[in-house]
Parts: structure tokens; sequence; C-alpha cells
């Protein structure tokens, strides 16, 4: 994987060790940042952005945050696998004064002292067999992490067919291959 825009264009990203971590395909990165900065529906703020980047993984979407502009990307991860290789991209691409990782499991994202505020852009991608959806994006609410211009996406098999909480507004949802992005704001 590269990074595909911005200050860091062509720079190398370290892959997942195994299959338990799914990496974000290229294209689909690629299709969900043009989204946002060519977005006719939203104002999207990335650049000089705060960004939540949850279920990271190795972390491909907030680097490419941070290569575009983005201030800051607060990454949650708990798998030791992709923690490990994650640090080693944000260390790699010298990112670590803009990067804040969690080692911590989303669903337990209430028990922490959560100071962080006002994010710009939340990105969810669990799983696909994860059906807790819901549940995430009512905890995000409770958190008051959000405020009415916070863009929340959610990555997701397009074969899943779940209901997504009331308090979530869809505006935009794109297939690629497998993929489905969901662009929309929690309420």
């Amino acid at each position: 994987m590269r990074v595909i825009a911005g200050d860091l264009k062509g720079r190398k990203i370290l892959d997942p060790l195994d299959k338990s971590t799914r990496p974000l395909k290229d294209l689909v990165r690629e299709s969900i940042f043009n989204i946002l900065e060519h977005s006719k529906y939203e104002y999207i703020k990335l650049r000089n952005g705060k960004i939540l980047d949850l279920f990271s993984g190795t972390g491909s979407f907030g680097i490419e945050c941070l290569s575009r502009g983005a201030k800051q990307v607060f990454f949650f991860e708990n798998y030791s696998k992709s923690i490990e290789i994650l640090k080693k991209n944000i260390f790699k691409l010298n990112l670590e004064s803009k990067s804040k990782i969690f080692n911590e499991s989303v669903y337990n994202i209430n028990e922490i002292n959560f100071i962080y505020k006002n994010f710009d852009i939340i990105f969810l991608d669990p799983p696909f067999i994860d059906k807790n959806i819901n549940q995430i994006i009512i905890k995000l609410k409770k958190l008051k992490i959000a405020n009415d211009k916070t863009i929340l996406i959610l990555h997701r098999n397009k074969k899943i067919k779940e209901k997504t909480s009331e308090n979530f507004k869809i505006f935009k949802e794109k297939n690629y291959g497998l993929s489905k992005v969901i662009f929309g704001k929690i309420f």
C-alpha cells in the first residue's frame, strides 16, 4: 500500500502481517477522499482537521488524512499485530507529533477519559462480521465528540443489510467492489 496524495504521496505503508486485518483498498481510499474533497453535499474540513480513526488497522485512512493536511489523527485499534504495524507506519512517516494511538477496543471508548471533542471526520471501519455498528454510533453521540459539521464515514461489506441508528443521517452511499462506503452525520 502507498499514500495516494498529499505531502507523503507515494510513500509506502506497511501491510498487515496476517489476514485478521483487512486493509482499506487503495481504490476505496482514493474514492473516499475524492468525495471528501469535492463534496457538493456537505462542507467537509480535512485540511487542519481533527480526525478520529476507529478500527484503525495499520492506519492507512488516518495516514492519508495527515498527508492531505489534517492537523491531528486519533487512532483506535486493539489488535496487537495491527498496533505494531500502525506504530511502525507512524514512526516511519515521521507523524508522531500529529498522531495519538489508543490501544483500546472501540467498544470501551466510553471508559476512557475522552477529553477530545469536535472531530471533523470520524472514520468507522469495523470488521465486516461486526454487527454492533449502532452501539458505536450511540456511544459516539453520548460522548458528544461530534458537532453539527462532523462527518461520519462508515466502511462495510456491500452485502451487509443493516438498519443504522436513528442517530445517524446518511447523505451519500457508494459501492466499490465488495465495499460499501456510507457518509453521514450523527444527530
